[in-house]
């Protein structure tokens, strides 16, 4: 039975990108912060002047969940199980 993973967190992420103009691969590994759960994901690292600084990449679900509580989602129950009638 596959263990089940709710979040994924490491010190540093490795990049691969393609040169467009080339065709060739590069790979970095670079000292960024990352962090995933089925929300979304941050990347965070230090800016030129050593300040924190992050991204952040919300999920579908992530972006409901942020709707919601900011009271801009829908006024009815997801589950249908408790609404008051």
């Amino acid at each position: 039975m596959e263990e089940k993973i709710f979040e994924i967190s490491a010190k540093e992420v490795t990049i691969e990108v393609v040169d467009e103009a080339t065709g060739k691969t590069y790979r970095r590994t670079l000292p960024i912060d990352y962090y995933e759960t089925a929300n979304g994901l941050v990347l965070r690292g230090e800016n030129l002047d050593g300040s924190t600084s992050q991204l952040v990449f919300y999920t579908p679900r992530g972006m409901q969940r942020m709707q919601d509580l900011t009271g801009k989602g829908p006024d009815e129950d997801p589950c249908g199980g408790h609404s008051h009638k």
